[in-house]
Order: C-alpha cells, then sequence, then structure tokens
C-alpha cells in the first residue's frame, strides 16, 4: 500500500467535502509533507498526537474566502511501480509557477524551489497545485 498516495488521497477528499480538518496515520514522511504545505501555505496548520501505536496526524485545511479548497490538484507523481528521479536542473515549474513541487532529497523532503536553491535532485513524490 502506497502511504503518500493515501495521504494526498485523503487530502483531496476532505477538502471536495469541506471537512474542517482530517485525522490519518502518522509518519515522518508525511510529517514532511504536511510541514511543507504549511510553510506554503496550502493549509493551515497540523499537528501529530503520540499513541500506543503509530500517532495520529490532524491536518487542518484551508480555504478561501468564497468557501473552495486552496488546493485545485494533487497528483503522486512516483508511484511504488515507477519511481522517478530528477536531477536539480530538471525539477519541473508547475503552473507556470503557481504550483509546486514535492521532492523527496537525501537531505530530507523539500519543494521543488528549496531542492532547486540548493541544487539537490531526488525523487519526485508530488505536484500540487
Amino acid at each position: 500500500m502506497d502511504t503518500i498516495s493515501q495521504f494526498l488521497t485523503l487530502i483531496r477528499n476532505a477538502g471536495a467535502a469541506k471537512h474542517e480538518k482530517v485525522d490519518l496515520p502518522a509518519s515522518k514522511v508525511r510529517a514532511g509533507i504536511a510541514q511543507i504545505l504549511v510553510n506554503e501555505g496550502l493549509i493551515r496548520s497540523f499537528k501529530v498526537a503520540k499513541d500506543s501505536k503509530q500517532g495520529i496526524m490532524r491536518l487542518y485545511l484551508k480555504y478561501d474566502e468564497a468557501g473552495n479548497h486552496v488546493i485545485n490538484s494533487i497528483d503522486r507523481v512516483s508511484r511504488p511501480g515507477r519511481r522517478v528521479y530528477i536531477k536539480s536542473d530538471k525539477i519541473p515549474v508547475v503552473r507556470s509557477g503557481y504550483g509546486m513541487s514535492i521532492i523527496s532529497t537525501s537531505k530530507g523532503i523539500m519543494s521543488g524551489k528549496q531542492a532547486n536553491d540548493q541544487k539537490i535532485g531526488g525523487e519526485l513524490l508530488a505536484t500540487i497545485w
């Protein structure tokens, strides 16, 4: 089971249903992606609560003045069946700069802009706009 695509699908479905928050299992990768989404202003915040098992992550979604979800599209690029690795000079520009890409690098999970600034390539996890 692909946990990153499950994470992105839960965000997409909760936004379409106009939920204020969504609960899901926590992991370091999911927390890294959520931190990037907070930094870019695509979700309001997130919290990780520890329990006896894996832990629970609660994401608070963000909507615009008209009540529409801020995230229009979330696409998983690299999948377990087809991994997509890119060099630092080949990082895609999503929607002419209005979107962003999420990349797993050797220095952690970061946005495409951060990876480009640091000249680091890696696995292209997802594109968001």
